[in-house]
């Protein structure tokens, strides 16, 4: 019971932490590089640290989600139950946005290193706002299952 209960905390707390950094970065950081407000250097190292955060919140959420799913669901339940649904669902928006943020990172360093700002952060601005929209999904989701919901 104790394992589950710090299971479910570091599970939510990490998605938590990991879409409201994406969101931050979609909503604050790149629309400020995109008025010039920005140099390059800051600019990549929020990207690094962006993503070093992003692969360590996959890692503790692949970890405590297989945990939480192990001990709360059965394979029938996840395939025929809508709990189980919302689970893979969640599953699913877990490795998109992992891969959004990839992406995004990818193309916006790749310009940062000639010491452009304007231009990279553009090209990475609808990646990241893709992945904003990808972790809000996760966090409604997330909120179905804990409000204990059957959607049919």
């Amino acid at each position: 019971m104790i394992l589950d209960t710090v299971m479910t905390t570091a599970h939510v707390l990490t998605g938590a932490l990991w879409v409201g950094s994406v969101v931050f970065v979609a909503g604050v950081v790149l629309p400020t590089a995109l008025d010039g407000s920005l140099d390059a250097e800051p600019l990549e190292t929020f990207a690094d640290k962006l993503v070093f955060g992003s692969r360590a919140a996959s890692v503790i959420m692949f970890f405590t989600g297989g945990h939480l799913a192990g001990t709360r669901y059965t394979f029938d339940l996840l395939m025929n139950e809508s709990r189980g649904h919302l689970v893979l669902a969640m599953l699913v928006l877990w490795l998109v946005l992992t891969a959004l943020v990839e992406i995004g990172r990818s193309r916006l360093v790749d310009g940062l290193r000639e010491k452009r700002v304007r231009t990279p952060a553009e090209n990475a601005a609808d990646i990241f706002r893709a992945a904003a929209v990808v972790g809000i999904l996760l966090l409604v989701d997330a909120g179905l299952l804990a409000s204990g919901i059957t959607l049919y």
